[in-house]
């Protein structure tokens, strides 16, 4: 039987992660001709390996079924959403997952949107480059209102990371973590007080059916007219019409998209709004996160779980 086969493109170009896992497993295949796998063309390359790395690729019953060998899934990346744990289990395939690796990352970027959209550096940006030259009054994010929706690893570093700006932060989320809040002077809220309160609001929520447009017609209308709306989470989470809605009517400041729920996105006239500040899904994208969620994906090679712990 194979060893291990790296489905994932970004991890198979990443030199010091290969030479990691090539010196556990000199037998590795990677992904080296950077194709995007899924169905029959994941099947055919994962097909007589017992151990797999996969980050955005499907993992599901159809998959699985067709895979007696797999019993391993290290996974690189903090999201479980493109995996089905209960066919995971069915199947006898353990998963070795690693939650908050690339937390700082994405936190790091949150506090970065913020700036940019209450100081209005984009759209100054683009009036400076069109020839146009005067001052655009902003906002501090320093003292104001900032409504995180998901506490968890990403949360409660965002959380950590706010602190110098003296910040109210109001949280929701399905958990409580009462000795949290309290070191942090930290407020949990109802969702519907959280959006309209805030004057910063951003998602951290895994992607399932109880999260899907968790953001919908009925509550984004609750949101502040001077706030703004940072989502770096799951595209899926925010109903996107009813989002443009809001920004073409000018009831919300503005909204910084790194996820969207179809990638690449084809909404051109959301992308070209120019209170809309986007990104191609680089929240965890830096060296360090990369490095630390690739070192966690071969890690979780051989320390795994079965599928239904992490449920």
């Amino acid at each position: 039987m194979k060893s291990v086969a790296v489905a994932s493109r970004s991890f198979s170009k990443h030199l010091a992660l290969r030479g990691e896992l090539l010196k556990l497993y000199p037998d590795a295949k990677f992904n080296d001709e950077g194709l995007s796998l899924n169905g029959d063309t994941l099947v055919n390359f994962l097909k007589g390996y017992e151990k797999a790395i996969t980050a955005l690729e499907t993992i599901d019953n159809k998959l699985l079924k067709q895979l007696p060998d797999l019993k391993v899934i290290g996974k690189y990346g903090v999201g479980l959403d493109m995996i089905d744990l209960d066919a995971m289990q069915r199947h006898n395939v353990k998963l070795g997952w690693t939650g908050g690796v690339n937390k700082r990352s994405v936190s790091e970027l949150v506090v970065s949107f913020a700036i940019s959209l209450l100081h209005r550096t984009v759209f100054s940006n683009s009036e400076v480059k069109s020839g146009k030259w005067y001052q655009v009054k902003g906002r501090q994010l320093s003292g104001c209102t900032f409504g995180i929706i998901g506490c968890g690893h990403i949360g409660k570093d965002l959380i950590k990371l706010l602190q110098p700006f003296d910040c109210k932060i109001i949280v929701n989320d399905i958990k409580i973590f009462p000795e949290f809040y309290k070191e942090y002077s930290i407020t949990p809220v109802t969702l519907d007080e959280l959006l309209a309160k805030s004057d910063v609001v951003t998602l951290h929520l895994p992607l399932d059916n109880s999260t899907k447009n968790i953001l919908n017609k009925e509550n984004l209308k609750l949101l502040k007219k001077d706030s703004i709306l940072v989502n770096l989470a799951r595209g899926g989470l925010i109903d996107e019409i009813e989002l443009k809605y809001m920004i073409v009517n000018k009831k919300i400041a503005g909204v910084a998209l790194d996820v969207f729920e179809q990638e690449p996105p084809q909404d051109k006239e959301l992308l070209s709004l120019e209170n809309v500040l986007v990104t191609p899904h680089i929240g965890g994208s830096t060296e360090e996160a990369i490095l630390a969620m690739g070192m966690a994906a071969i890690g979780g090679l051989d320390k795994n779980k079965n599928a239904s712990e992490y449920k």
